[in-house]
């Protein structure tokens, strides 16, 4: 293996994969007691909006069994439960943390008998094959290693007739509308990582990943790359964030 195949981003950063996942973890767990309130205070209260329009497109079944990977703190486990009579969630996460984080919410409380907690990587999920109906990643997918591995991990414990859904921040097709946001992102959001979570760098980390994530019709790619099939995107705010669908067939 080449040491071009052995490096990846780490934001704007080129670092050996061995080194990502520790980067990233040390990155959630400084901001693991502020995560839920800096997501308010960054979108403006705008990424609820665009986790209950995954839950419309995603339709939760009754008795449906969830995997939420680089699920944190629950958001969309919960989403998920209040639609779905009688199903069942399992948040995964690399950071204990966070998790700890979501085990404490009331919601977690009120449906502890349908939720599980998982210390776990994405890449190497601790799950036999087939054996969930939904996959949802949200926000997490752009700090994985390898988000190829990550898709086909996904493929691999969905049972055939199963659905991926990914929300992840994304990019504006309007160039002078992305070099605004880009003001906004760069400019902004560490000052507020800082001010609200005293934690800057983990902030301008965030940005920066978001800009090196691949753009929709990219990712919709890797999708149908790792085996799904009915593969569609629709964009959020105009494409600051996306939702991508998938099927195992």
């Amino acid at each position: 293996m080449t040491d071009e195949q052995q490096q990846t981003h780490f934001g704007f950063q080129t670092v050996n994969e061995a080194e990502k996942a520790g980067m990233v973890h040390g990155v959630f767990t400084r901001v693991a007691s502020k995560y839920d309130i800096m997501n308010d205070v960054m979108s403006m209260g705008i990424h609820r909006i665009w986790k209950d329009a995954m839950m419309d497109w995603l339709a939760p079944r009754p008795g449906a069994r969830l995997l939420d990977v680089a699920g944190g703190t629950g958001d969309v486990s919960f989403r998920f439960l209040k639609r779905a009579p009688g199903a069942a969630a399992t948040v995964l996460d690399m950071t204990e943390s966070m998790l700890i984080e979501g085990r404490q919410r009331a919601e977690a409380e009120r449906m502890a008998d349908r939720l599980d907690w998982v210390v776990g990587d994405a890449m190497a999920l601790p799950f036999p094959a087939n054996t969930f109906d939904v996959y949802t990643i949200s926000f997490g997918i752009r700090n994985v290693t390898r988000v190829q591995d990550a898709l086909t991990e996904a493929y691999r414990v969905l049972r055939p007739g199963g659905r991926l859904m990914v929300l992840e921040f994304s990019q504006l097709p309007n160039e002078g509308m992305q070099k605004l946001y880009d003001l906004y992102s760069f400019n902004v959001i560490p000052v507020m990582g800082q001010i609200i979570a005293g934690d800057r760098d983990s902030y301008q980390y965030l940005v920066e990943s978001i800009r090196k994530f691949p753009d929709q019709e990219t990712f919709a790619g890797m999708i149908r790359q790792a085996g799904f099939g009915q593969v569609a995107y629709r964009n959020l705010s105009l494409g600051i964030a996306a939702l991508h669908s998938g099927w195992k067939i």
